[in-house]
């Protein structure tokens, strides 16, 4: 029965090389699947990190701005925050949505 099998597939290194490679590939913690996942992940977070770091130094540019000037702190407390003086009216105008 064992003749019928070719010669190269009753090798007992041939043999452990396929298993151990079925076990990498497919079952195993760290499998190549689970490793692509991994590192289009750490790829999409590098990105996120590079986007949040260009906010925080446009955010710490303006707050030095803001900082310095004030009139310009005035004006940027006026208009995101709606602050106003004592004995100051706001008036917000919405535009008319179309539709």
């Amino acid at each position: 029965m064992l003749k019928r099998i070719p010669q190269i597939f009753r090798n007992f290194y041939l043999i452990s090389t396929v298993l151990f490679l079925a076990w990498m590939l497919f079952f195993d913690s760290n499998d190549f699947i689970t490793q692509y996942q991994m590192s289009k992940k750490l790829s999409d977070l590098e990105e996120d990190k590079e986007y949040y770091v260009e906010k925080i130094i446009e955010v710490e540019k303006d707050r030095k701005e803001l900082m310095s000037n004030s009139e310009l702190l005035e004006k940027f407390a006026r208009e995101k925050y709606l602050m106003k003086r004592p004995n100051e009216d706001v008036f917000i105008i919405v535009p008319k949505e179309e539709e």
